[in-house]
């Protein structure tokens, strides 16, 4: 009895120091990235951070640490937004080179009416063409400017998921499935003149699955931000 008590008690340790491992992995990221700062290793510091920056430090302490927050990974549905966007400005330039054909085309009327009636028409018949131009070229624009936001968004994405997982460059990465989690990490900085700075660190790990291939891929907790508070 007294035995399988003690293997009961060794299995539990073993779950509370896994599972405390596991729930803090800000600790040890941190420590080596300012062991990385202090070394000068740009390297290093850049294998662990998505942008990183160096902070002068002679010492630092963690001040709070933000639940982690687990949700579905965005990058499929991102990129499939900037894709449905894309198409959007190619299926919509037809469009506006019609309009701009009609308008100049009244613009030619115009030009060439010699009498007032003819000028009136012509003028009337213009400005309704340029009202339909300008309404064209500026859902045109607002399309353009709404696909590069989503680019660039996707680009960001995919960037920082890839970081994550250490995969290089996966052909299917915008395919896989998975979950993302973050946490807030504040840090305070006692610089090596004397002053107190506080900063925030956010990170990501991501957790992804190739369904076609049911091949998972685990990724590692990554800075992906480091902002002066």
């Amino acid at each position: 009895m007294r035995r399988k008590s003690l293997i009961v008690l060794s299995v539990a340790l073993a779950l509370v120091v896994a599972q405390s491992c596991k729930s803090h992995p800000e600790t040890n990221l941190l420590t080596k990235y300012f062991n990385a700062i202090s070394m000068r290793d740009t390297t290093t510091m850049s294998t662990m951070a998505v942008d990183p920056i160096t902070i002068d430090a002679d010492s630092w302490k963690i001040i709070s640490v933000s639940e982690e927050v687990i949700e579905p990974a965005a990058l499929a549905e991102i990129g499939a937004k900037e894709a449905d966007l894309k198409r959007q400005q190619d299926a919509n330039v037809p469009a506006v080179l019609d309009a701009k054909d009609a308008l100049d085309i009244a613009k030619d009327d115009y030009a060439v009416a010699r009498t007032a009636a003819a000028k009136a028409a012509a003028k009337a018949k213009m400005d309704a063409a340029q009202v339909k131009y300008d309404e064209a070229y500026g859902r045109h624009q607002d399309i353009i400017r709404q696909y590069n936001e989503a680019k660039a968004a996707a680009a960001k994405e995919e960037e920082i998921t890839s970081f994550s997982l250490g995969a290089g460059q996966l052909p299917n990465i915008r395919d896989l499935k998975g979950s993302v989690h973050t946490k807030d990490v504040q840090i305070e900085v006692k610089t090596k003149a004397g002053a107190v700075e506080n900063y925030k660190i956010s990170m990501k790990m991501y957790q992804l699955k190739d369904e076609a291939a049911n091949v998972n891929h685990r990724g590692r907790w990554v800075i992906t931000k480091i902002e002066k508070i």
